[in-house]
């Protein structure tokens, strides 16, 4: 890569690596497997920046690769060994034990979601996304991605209750 690139590159890193980091968390759950898929991500598109002709979609084709490394993780024979558990093991009480019970309810839920509602519900919610940015990113079309969304939202509001997402959003 030449010194421009690299520039512009290192740039896009600084401003949406972290962004891109929360992302693959919301979707998968796991913080170590979120850091691989990003760092894949920013892999694959270091590899691909010089031959990247539309420099306006860069966003697009991160949330692209992103989604495709997480659902090739989830394919590996490996992942169907392991096994959930119903109680996790005693940790340390926190200060703010409401709030990280509040959020681990909403992983939770989250996790239970197929992926594909999971991812669209995180690209469209928590990175902002369009209708049709998300399904360039998921590489669906506009209406699986609707369709993904109020499946996702509908399963969200019955295991958490209707009200938990509205006074969630109010606060």
């Amino acid at each position: 890569m030449h010194g421009d690139d690299e520039q512009q590159f290192t740039s896009w890193v600084d401003a949406r690596a972290s962004a891109l980091r929360r992302a693959a968390f919301l979707i998968c759950g796991d913080w170590h497997a979120a850091d691989d898929a990003a760092q894949t991500t920013l892999t694959k598109l270091y590899l691909a920046w010089p031959r990247l002709t539309r420099r306006d979609d860069i966003d697009g084709y991160a949330w692209r690769v992103l989604t495709r490394s997480l659902t090739d993780e989830w394919r590996r024979p490996w992942r169907r060994r392991e096994h959930p558990v119903e109680q996790l093991p005693d940790r340390a009480a926190d200060d703010r034990t409401g709030q990280v019970d509040q959020q681990r309810l909403v992983l939770d839920a989250l996790s239970g979601l197929p992926g594909r509602q999971r991812a669209a519900l995180v690209l469209r919610f928590w990175q902002d996304l369009s209708v049709e940015q998300t399904a360039a990113a998921l590489g669906c079309s506009v209406g699986a991605v609707k369709s993904h969304t109020s499946r996702g939202l509908h399963t969200l509001r019955v295991r958490l209750g209707d009200g938990f997402l509205i006074e969630q959003k109010g606060a």
